[in-house]
């Protein structure tokens, strides 16, 4: 099993790799190059900034979801947490790798349970999925907010857009409301059943669980950080001279980050530069700007991931100093 899940995830990797470079071979790698190296840094540092206010914002907004099933970590410990697995997310395949790192680690240091004998695993694991969805639902809202006020679309482009983003909020809504999809899966095996008594039922009522009060202020602070993430993808842009309304970010950002959901690439490498290609090209920006724009957001990401490596690999040593020390007085 864990030979088939390592060349599985080596195979992602080498797919990864082999888009991107492969867009850089059609666009022109040198070409790319150039422009990243022309990039204005002051934007970029800006991005940087705001990348970490983000991160600031998502651990409110999980604290929430755990204050709601009546759990408390601390604010620091989640902080700590999600630095870790943002760097996780942009090195491992796929752009959630992380959020299975946070769920790990949150389950070793907080053994607490919830009502209704959900184990601590179960509340991590809910509240993320619970975390990521209202992320996500609060983008597609935003964007179709502004969608009528964002000229110069291409139809399809628009079309695109409405169709992925009410199918979105529709699944999302009946995915927290419960009802329908425990009875649809009443019948099932208790193993894949969500109204049983089974790992995933009881991950199940985390997800539906959290109420309407805290899912509505985790709404509230998911579209505070959309907002902040959209201006970062709007700073990246103008780093490397793409001279757009920033309303069209409101329709490309939400497409964009849906291809880190796709488990086929790392941290989102050549699956989202390919599709950001149609999407600025729609506008009239050259497939090389398009390109260097959507490597400046991974630049940004892994600049900012590199805070949760350090953190990793200091507590990595100090536990392992701890272990030794203990060894060495027995």
């Amino acid at each position: 099993m864990k030979s088939r899940k390592f060349w599985l995830n080596l195979s992602r990797i080498a797919l990864s790799l082999a888009a991107l470079v492969l867009l850089l071979r059609e666009v022109g790698g040198a070409d790319v190059w150039w422009v990243l190296q022309h990039a204005d840094l002051d934007c970029l540092g800006a991005a940087c900034l705001l990348f970490l206010l983000g991160i600031v914002i998502r651990v409110f907004r999980w604290r929430v979801l755990f204050h709601s099933l009546g759990m408390s970590p601390s604010f620091r410990l989640l902080l700590k947490l999600y630095l870790v697995g943002n760097f996780f997310n942009t090195v491992l395949p796929s752009g959630f790798g992380g959020d299975v790192v946070r769920v790990v680690e949150l389950t070793q240091q907080e053994r607490g349970t919830i009502p209704g004998a959900a184990t601590g695993a179960s509340a991590a694991v809910g509240t993320v999925i619970v975390d990521r969805l209202t992320g996500i639902l609060s983008l597609m809202a935003l964007g179709l907010l502004v969608l009528p006020f964002s000229p110069n679309l291409a139809p399809w482009l628009v079309w695109l857009f409405v169709v992925l983003a009410l199918g979105g909020l529709l699944g999302g809504a009946l995915l927290l409301e419960g009802r329908l999809l425990r009875w649809m899966t009443a019948y099932l095996p208790s193993a894949l059943s969500l109204a049983g008594q089974g790992k995933l039922a009881d991950i199940y009522a985390v997800v539906s669980g959290a109420g309407a009060p805290a899912i509505w202020s985790a709404l509230t602070l998911s579209t505070l950080f959309n907002l902040v993430n959209i201006v970062i993808y709007w700073l990246c842009g103008l780093a490397v001279g793409i001279d757009v309304p920033l309303s069209f970010y409101f329709v490309l950002t939400p497409l964009l980050s849906l291809t880190l959901l796709v488990p086929i690439s790392v941290g989102g490498l050549g699956a989202r530069d390919w599709v950001a290609q149609p999407l600025f090209g729609s506008v009239g920006v050259p497939d090389v700007i398009a390109a260097a724009m959507t490597l400046s957001v991974y630049a940004v990401t892994l600049a900012v991931g590199l805070i949760g490596l350090a953190i990793y690999l200091v507590e990595g040593l100090a536990g392992l100093w701890k272990r030794t020390e203990k060894d060495g007085k027995v």
